[in-house]
């Protein structure tokens, strides 16, 4: 086994360069913020006290703007954990909120 595979410092090295965070933030940015603007828009589309069709319409209207605002988040904020944090955490709050709105009867 060589001395870099069991030397902790230069682990901390590698995972502290700059593209990885790029990476990170950028996947944050594409798939996080698919998913909330997709729990965005089932949430409205279930919990709108309006006609189904414009619900869903108005949810998939508001999606658009979501995912953009998730993209921008995800490059604004200071460190790559907490533009996931940042958009994974509403996400899952409005999927569950979606879960609940859809088992009440």
């Amino acid at each position: 086994m060589s001395a870099r595979a069991t030397n902790p410092a230069a682990a901390r090295r590698w995972f502290q360069r700059p593209w990885l965070g790029v990476l990170s933030r950028s996947l944050a940015a594409i798939f996080g913020g698919y998913g909330l603007a997709t729990s965005t828009s089932v949430l409205m589309a279930v919990a709108l006290p309006m006609a189904r069709s414009q619900a869903v319409l108005t949810g998939m209207l508001t999606a658009i703007v979501v995912y953009a605002c998730a993209a921008l988040w995800a490059f604004a904020v200071r460190s790559a954990l907490k533009a996931w944090i940042g958009i994974a955490a509403p996400a899952i709050v409005m999927a569950l909120a979606t879960w609940l709105l859809r088992s009440a009867p």
